[in-house]
């Protein structure tokens, strides 16, 4: 895992849908964002390309042709493009996830 040193804590926290959280911050051209995920969001479909890092907790995938359980510290990519939609739920209270995007 590439290391960020990143504080997050003085950003304040988004709430784009029940059961999840997120802050979101710029670096070195690209976006970091912190989301948390409990249970009881709605199943989340993942449409864009991105790699993540789960921090703690555990998180499910559900790919087209198999589902994946990622554990902390794991590395998450999801490939890009609309032919690519992948269904994700937390499996443990929180979830937290480190995603890295280009800008």
């Amino acid at each position: 895992m590439e290391s960020y040193r990143i504080d997050f804590t003085s950003l304040p926290w988004e709430t784009p849908l029940r059961g999840l959280r997120c802050k979101v911050q710029r670096h070195d051209g690209r976006q970091l964002r912190l989301v948390e995920y409990t249970p009881d969001m709605p199943p989340h479909w993942c449409e864009k390309g991105h790699i993540g890092y789960i921090l703690d907790g555990q998180f499910e995938i559900r790919f087209e042709q198999q589902t994946i359980v990622f554990h902390p510290g794991d590395g998450v990519f999801i490939p890009s493009g609309p032919a690519h939609k992948h269904m994700g739920r937390a499996l443990s209270e929180t979830v937290r996830v480190v995603f890295v995007e280009d800008v």
